[in-house]
């Protein structure tokens, strides 16, 4: 009687580590940015072909974002500084106009309504600076939502049907299962769409952050002397700085709610701050000196960080980012 010998069965070899294993264990220096996001896997994978075509328009794709945040974020920048000066012409029009009848003005103490006039003339020193400080500070805004909109325009979406001779790419997906980052395969040599994004994200939040401070420092700026003269306008938290400024908030923030969410706390406590600070007469020239230096410190602007950033995305992307 013959036996029958059964196959043996065997357990698949492990598979070889993938450029995207790779990509998992670099460190970004973020913590969020250890491992790239799950992606979904398309209905229709992209063909071989397709892919050879994706990665050289997802990597020029890749170097023009980052171009634009380098160039944005120097614009940001000197933004802040011009603004910085209209503020401090705001408060030394304020002050000069505060301590003008203690000073000594020689000879021309003799002039009829000297100090009148002197006091009409800042005063409108003070008006036009602070609306040239309301411009800059929209201006600033306007750099951030575009930094925002370059951060998340990163990736590379298949445009039209796959398989044809000629495949195009686009910033915007044509299909709802299309991810735009090639289910996570490495764009250059280690990294993801998703960890170029991740620092991107880390970059603009710095700028994301220092405007809310921008805000608050206009707002009390552009308020001093409102009690004294008329054609200077108290500014309130809740108040729009500019026409469609919370539209821009909005686009900072990713979501409507979660400015709702941040102004609401920060109107009542602003509120009650400038009340009993402005309840005693007028500001005193430390608290203003304070507000000048907050605005030049830029506690939230890291630009050693900065550099570094734009450093280590270049050196990925094998080339100079300035």
């Amino acid at each position: 009687m013959e036996s029958k010998v059964l196959p043996i069965a065997q357990s698949p070899a492990p598979s070889p580590p993938t450029f995207s294993d790779k990509a998992k264990d670099f460190n970004l220096q973020n913590p969020a940015a250890k491992s790239p996001a799950p992606s979904i896997t398309p209905s229709t994978p992209l063909s071989v072909q397709d892919i050879r075509r994706w990665k050289p328009a997802a990597q020029r794709n890749l170097r023009n974002q980052w171009s634009k945040l380098a160039s944005l974020q120097t614009q940001w920048l000197s933004l802040s500084s011009t603004a910085r000066s209209y503020a401090s012409n705001v408060v030394n029009s304020y002050l000069s106009q505060r301590y003008m009848d203690a000073m000594e003005l020689g000879v021309l103490t003799e002039m009829p309504d000297i100090r009148k006039k002197a006091c009409s003339k800042l005063l409108r020193q003070q008006v036009t600076n602070r609306s040239k400080l309301l411009s800059s500070y929209k201006d600033m805004v306007a750099v951030v939502t575009q930094m925002v909109n370059v951060s998340k325009s990163m990736r590379c979406y298949l445009k039209g049907s796959s398989g044809t001779s000629v495949t195009e790419f686009s910033c915007f997906p044509g299909n709802q299962n299309d991810t735009g980052d090639c289910d996570g395969i490495p764009v250059f040599t280690f990294w993801s769409i998703f960890d170029f994004e991740k620092l991107a994200e880390e970059l603009v939040q710095m700028f994301v952050s220092e405007t809310s401070i921008k805000r608050l420092l206009v707002m009390e700026i552009c308020s001093i002397g409102a009690e004294d003269f008329s054609q200077v306008e108290r500014l309130k938290w809740n108040d729009h700085f500019y026409v469609g400024e919370f539209d821009d908030l909005c686009i900072c923030k990713s979501s409507s709610n979660e400015v709702v969410k941040q102004l609401v706390p920060r109107v009542e406590s602003c509120n009650f701050q400038s009340t009993s600070m402005q309840s005693s007469s007028q500001l005193e020239r430390s608290i203003l000196q304070v507000y000048l230096t907050t605005w030049i410190t830029e506690v939230n602007v890291d630009r050693f960080r900065i550099g570094e950033l734009l450093t280590i995305a270049g050196e990925e992307m094998h080339v100079v980012i300035s």
